[in-house]
């Protein structure tokens, strides 16, 4: 996750600079966008409890477990979430989709639900390109070419780095929160007080205490992260407990951890990822139709004017206001909108 809503502080902060350049949007939109009042977002939030049953496959290093909606023949869409979350954040949107006539992919990430390594001696790395591996790795074992894409958090930088790279993949995407490929010179840089104050769970997975207390206390840990990064989003005990499962798998915690303290330069990646971590510190492109979604969890960023000018294909920007950092699950009518639109660019 990133900083919640002081993330647009963050950009402001210049925190990005090196990554992000502002620009004016340009190019005419697929579509309207969608309505600006947060009720009407929301409609349909909540009418499904159930992915149905997980499927498992060999997907590089894991056995990556995903749920799959709609006709086997149908074009492919791959939604990606983040952390705290799991893919109950689709658990509306994958249905729509699929009565679209899609088919849609939606994994357990490394450390997920699950998703488990297929050896004890692999390194259980989080850093940004061995996550888009897997998933081009998933993409392999099902035989897909080429899919749209979707994610938030994780989700969004993994979807990102995946069209940024592998442009040939990605027929389409939707990134929440715009451009979050990391860049470890940047985040090298400090921010204003008040931004640094967002990224409080950060510092706390660089300590041995973090680790232990994340261990200990997951399930209240990321259920206020929850509430913290959306905090009009009024899901009951139900909802939280059907993704807290998720984070129950043996290498949640290693995971997760590994994410935060690479980021941070705190831990090293694997030599491997070396090549394709190189092309991402320069801020690549992404080339492919797009549309990003700016939510209130995206503060003064959630115009996207900050990050324009990474995207040079096809572009549409919206902002989904009253929405928080979960934005297929709190606004899954138009989160499905935004995929079948990119798709038509």
């Amino acid at each position: 996750m990133i900083s919640r809503r002081l993330f647009g502080q963050t950009i402001a902060a210049g925190a990005a600079a090196a990554s992000l350049a502002a620009c004016s949007p340009k190019g005419a939109p697929a579509a309207a966008p969608a309505p600006a009042t947060g009720a009407d977002l929301r409609t349909g939030s909540g009418e499904h409890t159930s992915l149905g049953p997980v499927k498992q496959v060999t997907a590089g290093v894991l056995d990556m477990g995903y749920f799959e909606f709609g006709p086997a023949t149908g074009q492919p869409v791959v939604l990606l979430h983040g952390w705290p979350y799991d893919p109950y954040s689709y658990v509306d949107v994958a249905p729509l989709l699929a009565a679209q006539g899609y088919r849609v992919i939606v994994p357990f990430l490394r450390g997920y639900g699950s998703t488990t390594f297929l050896s004890a001696q692999t390194v259980r790395n989080g850093q940004q390109s061995a996550i888009a591996l897997d998933v081009i790795a998933l993409l392999d074992a099902l035989k897909i070419d080429k899919a749209a894409f979707g994610g938030y958090d994780w989700g969004s930088r993994t979807a990102a780095i995946i069209a940024a790279l592998w442009p040939e993949r990605v027929k389409a995407l939707v990134a929440v929160s715009g451009y979050l490929i990391t860049n470890l010179a940047a985040n090298q840089q400090p921010l204003a007080p008040a931004a640094e104050l967002g990224w409080w769970y950060q510092y706390y997975f660089a300590t041995e205490r973090g680790v232990l207390g994340y261990t200990m206390n997951r399930h209240d840990f990321n259920k206020l992260i929850w509430k913290n990064a959306s905090p009009a989003w009024n899901f009951d005990d139900a909802t939280f407990d059907r993704s807290a499962a998720a984070f129950e798998n043996p290498d949640h915690v290693a995971i997760v951890v590994h994410n935060y303290r690479w980021r941070l330069s705190l831990a090293p990646g694997e030599p491997q990822y070396d090549v394709y971590e190189q092309k991402l510190q320069t801020a690549p492109a992404i080339t492919v139709p797009t549309i990003t979604i700016g939510s209130d969890f995206d503060g003064a960023a959630a115009d996207g004017t900050a990050y324009r000018s990474k995207f040079t294909g096809k572009y549409d920007h919206r902002v989904f206001a009253g929405i928080g950092h979960n934005v297929p699950q709190e606004a899954p009518q138009p989160f499905t909108r935004a995929i079948v639109d990119a798709d038509h660019l």
